[in-house]
């Protein structure tokens, strides 16, 4: 019974060590990833220095872009809605039906 357990316990110190060591080994790795890339960066700012120019950006955003992007994927889908209500007979006043319960907005007509 002793062997059975030191054996369990050994096995049980190997994985654990295992997993520390697999740990390690992520966390360096991507560390590593990370001092290359500030490498790569302070090699293009410095040289942008050196020759007068401005740094530009490795990649541009464009939050209206983005905003647009999101709007158009959500548009299919509330026309959807809105198309399959009209097509069930809904009415404008059967739609607006919960509107009455808001309290704290003033509604407005939609231009």
């Amino acid at each position: 019974m002793a062997l059975n357990e030191m054996l369990s316990g050994v096995f049980r110190w190997t994985l654990r060590l295992l997993a520390v060591a697999v740990g390690a080994v992520l966390f360096l790795s991507l560390l590593a990833a990370a001092c290359v890339l500030a490498l790569i960066w302070g090699a293009r700012m410095l040289w942008a220095r050196l020759t007068g120019r401005p740094v530009t950006p490795w990649m541009r955003v464009n939050p209206r872009g983005a905003w647009s992007t999101a709007t158009r994927s959500t548009a299919r889908w509330t026309a959807h809605a809105a198309g399959s209500a009209r097509a069930a007979g809904a009415s404008a006043s059967a739609r607006m039906r919960g509107v009455a319960d808001v309290t704290d907005v003033q509604v407005r007509e939609i231009r």
